[in-house]
């Protein structure tokens, strides 16, 4: 069985695609899942450095625009890019509970 990741592009990572609950996976399903989701977990914080220097960036053009729709647009694009460090947090905080199922003895 193929290991369900996908790269979501707002966030810039791969991201589990489970289409299924995560006990209903076969162990070695899950180690695997794990350890792929470690590996792209590991690049969230650089992710979000990156966004934010796209915000200060953009938070430098807003202090010195004068135009107001430009203002609203600048300011609308600090406000998405703003949401997509809470969900890259949000992803970064998932898996830290999760446990590969244990093995039935038989």
């Amino acid at each position: 069985m193929k290991v369900p990741f996908h790269f979501d592009r707002r966030l810039g990572i791969q991201i589990p695609a489970l289409s299924a609950s995560w006990d209903t996976y076969p162990r070695d399903i899950q180690e695997e899942v794990l350890y792929q989701w470690e590996h792209s977990r590991g690049h969230i914080p650089e992710r979000i450095r990156e966004i934010e220097e796209e915000i200060n960036e953009k938070q430098q053009r807003l202090y010195e625009e004068t135009d107001f729709d430009r203002s609203c647009r600048l300011n609308e694009q600090i406000s998405e890019r703003a949401s997509v460090i809470t969900d890259l947090w949000i992803w970064y905080r998932t898996g830290e509970n999760i446990q590969v199922k244990q093995r039935t003895k038989n």
